[in-house]
């Protein structure tokens, strides 16, 4: 099969521009990387949501900078065409421009990453132009904003009302004008979403958010039944890995009980010779 070419942002412009599906995906460590990477997936997110899949929290908040840095180096190691995402976490770019810019230049500069993600429409919209001015590539995320989760009440739909609606679209085109190259819609209105996307000339990428985003994403352990505490309505399994995971690891402690493993095809043994050597060295035995 032939090499396909890296995936850049201009890729994504054209697949809009024709009506062609982006597909992404998140990844958070290098052999996930690879597999999502060699499945042709467009976009490779590594996502915040590391905090909750991976790392075993409640939510996203706790997850940090180093955190965050350290996932996207694996992730890079892993992927060579997909275009790569870094989620900026919670704190990392809300307390000033100047620590944006700096935070969001460690994910292109140390961690290879090709852009960064941030939540949150017009309160960002200065944090966005200067990122875009100092050559960072943004894509921003609209609806539910899982940083916000508290002020929000929980992970909830948003834009079910008019008045909500009407400010996701203005958020929506604040953010196109700041310069973002993509926008997620997390958990919104299917007709909401669709409106949207019609407008923006950048594309959009939906999670939650019906069939008519210009893109969708999961999250990875969703996708493949690796995430069993809880499963959202939107969410697709493609696979039950966990359950096959769980049966692989039950098999290979009753082989162990049972010693059945491992096996002579498991096990090599030294030379007769070299044998007979050792125990006269430890033993004084011919």
């Amino acid at each position: 099969m032939a090499e396909r070419k890296k995936v850049t942002i201009r890729t994504l412009q054209a697949k809009k521009r024709k009506g062609q599906p982006i597909t992404m995906m998140t990844a958070y460590d290098y052999p996930t990387a690879k597999w999502v990477d060699e499945a042709g997936i467009d976009v490779i997110l590594v996502g915040d949501s590391l905090g909750m899949v991976v790392l075993g929290y409640p939510n996203t908040l706790p997850v940090t900078m180093e955190v965050m840095l350290h996932h996207c180096k694996a992730v890079a190691r892993g992927a060579k065409r997909a275009l790569l995402v870094g989620d900026m976490p919670f704190m990392s770019y809300q307390v000033s421009v100047e620590e944006a810019v700096r935070n969001a230049g460690r994910f292109l500069q140390e961690a290879g990453m090709d852009a960064v993600k941030l939540e949150g429409g017009r309160e960002q919209v200065k944090t966005v132009r200067a990122l875009v001015d100092a050559g960072i590539p943004v894509m921003g995320h609209l609806g539910l904003t899982p940083q916000k989760i508290h002020q929000l009440g929980g992970f909830r739909v948003q834009g079910r009302t008019a008045a909500a609606a009407k400010r996701l679209v203005e958020d929506a085109l604040a953010l196109e004008e700041a310069g973002v190259f993509a926008i997620v819609l997390e958990m919104v209105p299917a007709q909401v979403a669709k409106y949207i996307s019609e407008r923006l000339q950048v594309p959009t990428i939906g999670i939650g958010a019906g069939p008519h985003c210009d893109g969708q994403v999961l999250v990875f352990h969703d996708t493949v039944g690796m995430f069993e505490e809880f499963q959202p309505r939107f969410v697709k399994r493609y696979a039950e890995v966990g359950s096959t995971i769980r049966e692989a690891l039950k098999r290979y402690r009753e082989d162990v009980e049972a010693r059945a493993f491992p096996g002579e095809e498991h096990s090599t043994y030294m030379d007769e010779e070299e044998w007979k050597a050792f125990l006269e060295l430890v033993e004084g035995k011919a």
